[in-house]
């Protein structure tokens, strides 16, 4: 288990969301150890502060089961999400080792069962492992197709009763439009859950947003490629874009 640095965490369990794309340079498809590594770290440190993390992962880099929508006969749409699924486990090796690398003590969890390449995931189990110090990563979002990795996240927040769904980006939180297309978008710092689904802003998909919103979990959207800021985050620091019920913010 890691040392605590004497620091006090503002969150002392978190769901980190991260994309699959954040496992591969930007534009590119596939796994870029550097890129991994980069996150290994960061998560390191803010476990360093005493945070209890379960990482959720997505698998766009490598496939996402809704390309194959309406592409092909071949393929039936359920099929295509179990493929993406596989995806995310892939992912999680590769973040899993990166970790262990660097000191930590991990488990891979997959909702579907892998015997011999991730652990079953059981809630109670994997409360034990964050409870030890253990850097949990969940792999196979829930185990079932026309699930996003996003609503995972929700749900796995809800039943790990952690603080926070942190959401990890490329980008700085949510903008009032896509920054990378217009340059003029404003930057949220706070929002509800209930402007974040009237706006239609791209957040998460609306079922994990709802998650939250009913169980008044808060989603802190947060550019992970700026060094030292999941530890930050972590911290409570102003860092992103923070969703909550409109009465807590």
């Amino acid at each position: 288990m890691s040392e605590s640095t004497g620091e006090t965490p503002r969150y002392k369990r978190v769901i980190l969301k991260l994309s699959g794309e954040s496992f591969s340079r930007g534009g590119e498809r596939g796994i870029s150890m550097e890129e991994v590594v980069h996150i290994a770290r960061q998560v390191h440190q803010a476990q360093e502060l005493g945070c209890q993390i379960a990482v959720v992962i997505g698998g766009g880099n490598i496939l996402r089961g809704a390309q194959f929508k309406d592409a092909s006969a071949c393929i039936h749409e359920a099929t295509a999400h179990y493929m993406g699924m596989l995806a995310t486990v892939i992912n999680g090796l590769a973040l899993q080792d990166a970790l262990e690398s660097i000191g930590c003590q991990t488990r891979l969890m997959s909702a579907i069962q892998m015997d011999g390449v991730a652990e079953p995931y059981l809630r109670r189990r994997a409360h034990r492992h964050l409870e030890k110090g253990r850097i949990i990563i969940l792999a196979a979002g829930t185990g079932g197709p026309f699930v996003t990795t996003d609503t995972a996240a929700a749900l796995r927040a809800l039943e790990l009763e952690a603080e926070v769904v942190m959401k990890a980006t490329r980008v700085d939180g949510v903008y009032s439009e896509d920054p990378e297309k217009n340059p003029h978008a404003v930057l949220y710092r706070e929002l509800d859950f209930n402007t974040v689904l009237e706006k239609n802003l791209r957040v998460m998909d609306s079922t994990a947003i709802t998650h939250c919103m009913e169980h008044a979990v808060p989603i802190l959207v947060f550019n992970y490629r700026k060094d030292g800021n999941i530890q930050r985050a972590v911290r409570g620091e102003k860092v992103g874009t923070l969703i909550a019920p409109a009465s807590k913010k």
